[in-house]
This record gives structure tokens, C-alpha cells and sequence, in this order.
């Protein structure tokens, strides 16, 4: 295993999920239930599932293109996103 690859990851993932919308879902998901179990291992398995498909989606683009051509074209939709986002467009 690649510890750096691994603890850059990991802390990606876990600042860019701080506070977003499946932390709230899952917060009212648990408070709503009173089952807080059966929320935390449902919403595990599925963001494993989502997880699953987008790293074998990306390992396989990333064989057809280059990998900087990919974080590029991946931060230009992430900002033209956030600009519509901004200017009320989504």
C-alpha cells in the first residue's frame, strides 16, 4: 500500500465531506429514525457503492488520458460550478 497516496486521500475526502449536504442527510436520517446504526451502515455501503464506481471509472479514464489532463478538466467544471452556483444558474 501506498501510505502517502493513502493519507492524501484520506484527508481530502475527509475535509472536502466536513459539513456537506450527506452529513446533513444523514443527520436528520438518524434523528428522524432513532436508529442511528442502521443509518450509519446504510450510508457506509453506499458511499463504499458511489466510492467503488468512481475510482474504477477514473482508473480506467486515466489509462485513455493524461492524468493532468483530467485534474484540469475536472477543476475548470469544478469552478465554472461553483460560479453558476454563485450567480444563482443552479
Amino acid at each position: 500500500m501506498d501510505w502517502k497516496i493513502f493519507s492524501a486521500t484520506f484527508i481530502t475526502i475527509f475535509l472536502a465531506e466536513l459539513g456537506d449536504k450527506t452529513q446533513l442527510a444523514n443527520f436528520s436520517l438518524s434523528a428522524k429514525s432513532g436508529s442511528w446504526v442502521s443509518v450509519f451502515l446504510a450510508s457506509v455501503t453506499a458511499f463504499a457503492l458511489v466510492t467503488i464506481i468512481t475510482v474504477f471509472i477514473g482508473s480506467t479514464i486515466g489509462k485513455i488520458i493524461k492524468p493532468e489532463y483530467i485534474r484540469y478538466s475536472t477543476s475548470i467544471i469544478f469552478i465554472v460550478i461553483g460560479f453558476l452556483m454563485l450567480i444563482g444558474k443552479i
